[in-house]
Order: C-alpha cells, then sequence, then structure tokens
C-alpha cells in the first residue's frame, strides 16, 4: 500500500467504527490520532482473563472494576505500534499490551474502550480521570513521572529520521538537520529534542496532533525529514519502501511506558508484575512477534523502572 493511499484513509477509518473483536470505541471528538493503517489486522492475541483479581489501595482499579471494563488511551496512526484497519479494527503493539493489561486486571480485553489522545493531551487525560491508563508509545521522562506514574518500560526505542528515500543530505543523523524541514507531533519528546538542542533553526519546525499528518508534509516536499521514535518510523517506511526509509542513526533512547495517575502506586506495581510476568513466560515476545517485530524494530525486554 501506498503511503499517499494510506494517510488517505483516515476519513473511512474514522467513520468504519467496528467493535467486534477490537472492543468499545470512542469518538475520537478531542482531536485523536488517526490514520496510520498497514490493511488487515487479522487475528488479536488471546488472552487468559485472571479471576479473582483485587488491587488493595487503588481507586483506579476500583473504578475499571465497578464499570466492568477499563478504559484506555491509546494512539491510532502509528503502523505495527497503534493504529486501525480499514475496517476500523485496533492492533499493534500498543494495543496489545493494553489488552494483556486488561487481561491482567481480570477485565476482558474485547471490552475495552478506547479514547485516542494525541500527545499535548495525555497528563491531563490521566490526571483528568477521563482514561484509567495510556498505552501509546509513551516515553518515561523525569519530567513527566511527575505528573504522571509509569508502569514499565516495556519497550526501547531511539529517535530517528524518516526521510525521502533519494534524500541522502541526512544520512549522518540529527548533524545533518541545520537548515532542514523537520517535522513531528505536538507535546512529543522527539520535537521537544529538536529545539532544546537546536539541531535545526525555529521557523524550520512543524509540528501537528498526528505523526500521519507530518509524513503527508513529507510525501509533499512541505518538510525534510519526520522525526520521532525509530519503531514508530520504521512502520511508515515498511508502508512506503519505494518512497521513504529512515536513516539508521538514532539519538536518543525512549522508554516506553504505561501511563497512571500519579497517586496511584497500588496501580502501577500491579502493572508492572504483570510486565514482569509477560517476559518471563514468553508472551510479550509472542505480542512483538506478532505486530512491532513485522517492521524491523529489534526486540529487547527492558529491565523494569520500579519506582
Amino acid at each position: 500500500m501506498r503511503m499517499r493511499n494510506l494517510v488517505a484513509t483516515v476519513g473511512v477509518a474514522a467513520l468504519a467504527l467496528t467493535v467486534g473483536a477490537c472492543g468499545k470505541e470512542d469518538t475520537p471528538a478531542a482531536g485523536g490520532d488517526t490514520g496510520g493503517s498497514t490493511g488487515a489486522c487479522g487475528e488479536l492475541h488471546k488472552f487468559t482473563v485472571a479471576s479473582g483479581v483485587d488491587v488493595a489501595g487503588s481507586p483506579t482499579f476500583t473504578k475499571i472494576k465497578s464499570r466492568g471494563h477499563a478504559v484506555v488511551g491509546v494512539k491510532a496512526d502509528q503502523p505495527n505500534l497503534g493504529y486501525k484497519d480499514a475496517n476500523g479494527k485496533r492492533c499493534g503493539f500498543d494495543i496489545e499490551i493494553a489488552r494483556m493489561v486488561s487481561a491482567q486486571l481480570g477485565m476482558d480485553p474485547d471490552k475495552i474502550e478506547y479514547k485516542e489522545i494525541p500527545s499535548a493531551n495525555r497528563e491531563t487525560a490521566i490526571a483528568g480521570g477521563e482514561i484509567d491508563y495510556y498505552v501509546g508509545t509513551y516515553s518515561i521522562t523525569e519530567k513527566r513521572k511527575g505528573l504522571v506514574g509509569f508502569a514499565g518500560p516495556y519497550f526501547i526505542a531511539g529517535q530517528d529520521l524518516l526521510v525521502r528515500k533519494d534524500d541522502t543530505s541526512m544520512d549522518a543523523g540529527k548533524t545533518g538537520l541545520k537548515g532542514k524541514k523537520v517535522c513531528s507531533a505536538t507535546g512529543s519528546t522527539p520535537i521537544q529534542k529538536v529545539k532544546d538542542e537546536n539541531l535545526t533553526e525555529p521557523g524550520n519546525i512543524s509540528e501537528f496532533k498526528t505523526y500521519s499528518e507530518c509524513v503527508s508534509q513529507l510525501l509533499d516536499k512541505k518538510v525534510d525529514a519526520v522525526t520521532t521514535d525509530d519503531a514508530i518510523l520504521k512502520g511508515y517506511a515498511a508502508n512506503a519502501p519505494e518512497e521513504l526509509r529512515v536513516v539508521g542513526k538514532p539519538f536518543s533512547t525512549e522508554k516506553y511506558g504505561i501511563g497512571v495517575p500519579l497517586a496511584d502506586k497500588a496501580l502501577r506495581d500491579k502493572v508492572n508484575a504483570g510486565l514482569e510476568a509477560s517476559f518471563a513466560d514468553g508472551t510479550w515476545k509472542a505480542l512483538y512477534d506478532e505486530t512491532l517485530g513485522k517492521s524491523g524494530a529489534a526486540a529487547t525486554a527492558p529491565p523494569l523502572e520500579k519506582y
């Protein structure tokens, strides 16, 4: 599928809210991410729902149990990580991690209510109780740890550059960005790094709510590069190998965590225990192989940062 056609499916995917095995859908009225489909999702992983689960001292779990399902913040424009196929079915590594956590909490993962939350609104959505937890390439940083709690990391990526296939001017990596027009998602750590390190001039920086919008800008030659985590970029490049490529010179360490309410340490510890079990019993590796592994990103289960 050519990337131009991929991005063009945004409107169709937004309308085709097929629930089925994917769980409940929430209309992304607040500007959720859309697009990024990589074709039919295929079968989702089959999880065994835990029974008799109790998370003492967790107000979030109490809400989840009372409601009967989890409300999870996600993204939907990241191939092989978190996206919708042409039928509106959600899939990808982050989606499967979200479903695994739901099953470990004793909730049917097929009943998850998904909410598409753009990068800039994640902390607000978690702190305001709009969602129970967030799984969507959410990098753990010291600043964010003062606003939300993090379980994980469940994956480690690195910031890189997506460029047009015939453009070799940025093959050196971040040092090649001077004078280049760079695009990324508003509120993301990658675009902040570009600003903090003055990798290009302020007037050359473009920000959009979704990465798919940046990819469209790149294909239309309105920007020279899209920057974010290599795991995300490899998914886009895999969908348009004749048009796009990843430079392959990562210049950061991005630890993907599961965001939970700041004060809910009980839930954070429970989710960490579930992640640890998935690393040990092979579930994590199976989820990776079924999703993100298809785009060529390295598979390493990282050590958890328990705090």
